[in-house]
């Protein structure tokens, strides 16, 4: 991963991939629910056919709760991927989008980098999105999913200025 420490606005154009669903709160994911499906999408990753970036794991988190979320973890793929998905796993469609990237390096604290993408967000004047994507996050695939100091590349949506 790049080391930029800065916000900055990107576009990504619509994707697909493949995953494992995860449903919870936010204290069961706290307590270590996303950790555990991300292992067990690691040792399955290799049933799926036509990954397009091996090297990455992407953790999609959508239309938040009062008590919890879901959270897709999963790798982008081919649309030839699309006519044998694994048993148990699930397809993901990804719009195209304006986010707000921000590389978190090991070591930081990911609330605070989260605090700081907000913080940007409001001083430049954009707004969250109001989809159902909350949260996209690029993990190194090799990445022990307990280090409990990760590094992972986040993408926040948001609306353009007006």
């Amino acid at each position: 991963m790049e080391n930029v420490q800065q916000e900055e606005l990107v576009y990504k154009d619509a994707r697909v991939a493949i995953g494992l669903k995860w449903e919870g709160t936010f204290a069961e994911a706290g307590a270590g629910g996303i950790r555990a499906i991300q292992t067990e999408f690691k040792r399955r990753v290799h049933e799926i056919k036509n990954v397009l970036h091996s090297e990455e794991l992407l953790g999609l988190s959508y239309h938040m709760t009062e008590n919890g979320f879901i959270h897709y973890v999963a790798v982008e793929v081919s649309d030839a991927a699309l006519q044998s998905i694994p048993e148990g796993m699930v397809r993901i469609d990804v719009p195209s989008h304006a986010y707000v990237r921000y590389n978190h390096l090991k070591g930081q604290s990911v609330e605070s980098s989260y605090h700081r993408i907000y913080s940007w967000i409001k001083e430049q004047g954009y707004a969250l999105s109001n989809g159902a994507l909350t949260h996209y996050e690029i993990y190194p695939m090799e990445q022990d999913p307990y280090d409990l100091e990760p590094e992972l590349l986040i993408l926040v949506p948001v609306n353009e200025k007006n």
